[in-house]
């Protein structure tokens, strides 16, 4: 097989890979200080006008509470563009922050980890037009670690702390050393920016990167679950339909509660409580007097909230048969792999073949292989597709299902020459 064009970037150097043998600054404080947090409207407008009046791509940051509060809002949002210097906004004191995003208008957003933030930015009234993903880029690049404090390091020579990456963001006022780790996060996004697109272009992967971060544009969240009980961890140890409708009830008690509070589901009642729970009563002939949980860590949550969790069990043991669960959701896509070999072997031997070939192009470009074409896309596209497709039909349906134009030039010729071998005996 030729290699296409796009399989030749520019030979890597060894050293690009692995960190530098240097001696790293400790980066402690903001170059122009810890700004004020912006909390009235008046401040908002003023900060606006500065951004709009910078020069440059803008670098983006927002902090949440991940773990201490309901959903992903965000808590803290971080600007910095030059000429303007740093911004720090409270979006709870200022939720509208749409005359920020005017603001920055066509110029270009530094953002690390994209995914992570678009969501949260979107509600508050921002959103990119042009981006520039630091992670994704450092993927691309082939970089072995890729979080923020690493990639700084690895190209800036400085260290980052990231003690405060975790606390709970919603705590007021917020501590003069979170602010000030903020705006360090923010600080840094621009030179590391430079940094990997140097790179990225010297490899002959700013295409690859350039598609990557439009495709970004149109990211909104993940895609909502069907059931997303179905994922309390331990539940696999219930079972039954009347285990899981326990189960089910628990988690939507456990949502209601905890949107209402606006706490971490977690909080109110560990996954592992419900699922503890679900497994002693799921052959209940009566609804019990009492619940309990092996694990002293939980039997907080549990003691906190008895009269309710009885309720629930109590109308959970009490549904018809009509209202219990099914023990599995209808299959939304192709089976595990793990499956395929007795349902389809021929398929099980294209897949086999197919990680094979793009294993060994992730390890020559240096881009890990979920980033060339994701196992999802690869699985669906096999199980679901022609069985000799040409090169051509394979490009056209990856692109169908979202893979980009630089992914299928790489991938579709491999995919089509893992269905055109015949399977090992």
């Amino acid at each position: 097989m030729t290699a296409p064009e796009v399989l030749e970037p520019q030979a890597l150097e060894p050293q690009a890979l692995e960190p530098q043998a240097r001696v790293l600054v400790p980066l402690t404080h903001p170059r122009d200080g810890v700004p004020d947090v912006v909390t009235d409207e008046r401040t908002l407008m003023r900060a606006a006008e500065a951004i709009a009046n910078g020069t440059g791509p803008v670098g983006v940051d927002a902090e949440r509470a991940s773990g201490y509060r309901y959903g992903q809002r965000a808590y803290l949002v971080q600007l910095r563009r030059e000429g303007s210097g740093s911004w720090l906004i409270d979006p709870i004191a200022c939720p509208d922050l749409s005359p920020v995003g005017e603001a920055i208008g066509d110029a270009e957003w530094i953002l690390h980890a994209a995914t992570q933030d678009l969501p949260c930015l979107a509600e508050v009234g921002m959103r990119p037009t042009a981006l520039f993903d630091t992670e994704l880029g450092g993927r691309l690049a082939g970089l072995p670690r890729v979080g923020l404090g690493a990639m700084v390091e690895h190209y800036l020579g400085l260290q980052l702390a990231k003690e405060h990456s975790a606390v709970d963001w919603s705590d007021r006022p917020l501590p003069e050393p979170w602010l000030r780790y903020a705006a360090l996060d923010v600080e840094v996004l621009g030179d590391l920016r430079d940094a990997v697109d140097a790179e990225l272009t010297a490899q002959g992967k700013a295409g690859w990167a350039a598609e990557e971060f439009t495709h970004l544009l149109d990211f909104t969240g993940p895609e909502p679950r069907t059931d997303p009980w179905r994922r309390t961890s331990g539940m696999h140890k219930v079972r039954g339909r009347r285990g899981l409708a326990i189960v089910r009830e628990l988690w939507l008690w456990r949502d209601g509660v905890a949107q209402e509070r606006d706490t971490s589901p977690g909080r109110v009642l560990p996954d592992a409580a419900i699922s503890e729970i679900a497994i002693a009563n799921q052959r209940a002939a009566r609804a019990p007097r009492t619940v309990t949980v092996s694990e002293p860590r939980l039997a907080r949550s549990v003691r906190r909230h008895q009269s309710a969790i009885l309720e629930v069990v109590a109308h959970a043991l009490d549904l018809p048969e009509s209202d219990l669960p099914v023990l599995a959701l209808p299959p939304s896509g192709p089976p595990p792999p793990k499956a395929w070999a007795d349902r389809d072997p021929v398929a099980a031997a294209r897949l086999a073949r197919a990680r094979e070939l793009l294993g060994a192009v992730s390890d020559e470009l240096a881009v890990p292989v979920e980033n060339l074409l994701t196992p999802d896309l690869l699985r669906r596209y096999l199980w679901e597709g022609p069985a000799a497709p040409t090169t051509a039909e394979v490009a056209e349906g990856l692109s169908a299902m979202g893979a980009r134009r630089w992914q299928t030039t790489i991938t579709a010729p491999l995919v089509s020459l893992a269905c055109s071998e015949n399977p090992p005996a």
